[in-house]
């Protein structure tokens, strides 16, 4: 409840300051409740931000998927099978956790510029998915390990391969942990401005983050409608969240205790 509580705080200013009209929310006393409110914000928001946001949903989405595809797999490999090196792979895993953004961002805008894919979703989804995955692998790797080895030795004995039984024994029972990546992946994905602005020139091909950021600078008076496209943008992530929660704290725990 108090992750709800801090999320929904600050949405509950966004959603108040939205439904002013602009004239109210530069008066010197706060309007705490949006009595004599006006729906502009939002009109304006969706005309011209609706198609921002389906680009950040899909690019989230194909993020997502792409993590997973390479992620599962790996943390599998790491933790049930004995890849070799997998501890020096594990620990350049965490060293890549802390590489700065914007090293990676300018390496990135050379590659999009050379395989063409400035302004492309797919250039998006893949520069986000290199910062998805090493977190990703590191949160199944650690569910992944506590699964007992017997299960898998089963699975062998009745003549399953590694790749039937990853689909259908280690990742049912690793629910969790698949879903708290996955949201996690989206969840970054969805706030990334740094990589969406150094790999986007044209307003069109543009995610939510730097949607806002540009209606920002070009109408710097109308408050409100940017305030309404906040509120319209978070509010995916704050249904994500109250819906995963359990399955998030299951997955980021599950993994830290060791019979």
């Amino acid at each position: 409840m108090t992750l709800i509580a801090i999320m929904l705080f600050p949405l509950y200013w966004m959603l108040n300051a939205s439904l002013l009209p602009s004239t109210e929310l530069v008066r010197a006393t706060p309007t705490w409740l949006p009595i004599h409110g006006t729906l502009d914000g939002y009109r304006n928001a969706l005309s011209s931000q609706g198609g921002h946001l389906l680009t950040s949903l899909y690019i989230a989405l194909g993020t997502v998927a792409v993590t997973l595809l390479i992620a599962v797999p790996a943390a599998y490999g790491l933790a049930q099978l004995d890849a070799p090196g997998r501890r020096t792979l594990l620990f350049a895993l965490l060293v890549a956790q802390m590489i700065p953004g914007i090293v990676m961002a300018n390496a990135f805008y050379v590659a999009a510029n050379r395989l063409y894919l400035l302004n492309s979703p797919l250039g998006l989804i893949l520069a986000d998915s290199t910062l998805c995955v090493p977190f990703a692998v590191l949160i199944l790797h650690a569910f992944m390990r506590t699964v007992p080895a017997e299960i898998r030795e089963a699975a062998a004995l009745d003549g399953a391969s590694h790749l039937r039984t990853l689909v259908a024994v280690i990742l049912p029972v690793s629910r969790n942990a698949v879903i708290t990546a996955s949201l996690f992946s989206f969840l970054f994905t969805w706030a990334d401005f740094l990589f969406a602005v150094t790999l986007t020139t044209r307003d069109e091909f543009a995610p939510i983050t730097v949607g806002i950021y540009r209606f920002i600078g070009a109408h710097m008076s109308d408050w409100n409608s940017v305030m309404a496209t906040g509120v319209i943008a978070s509010v995916p992530v704050a249904v994500l969240l109250v819906v995963a929660q359990r399955y998030v704290a299951a997955g980021i725990t599950s993994g830290s205790v060791k019979d």
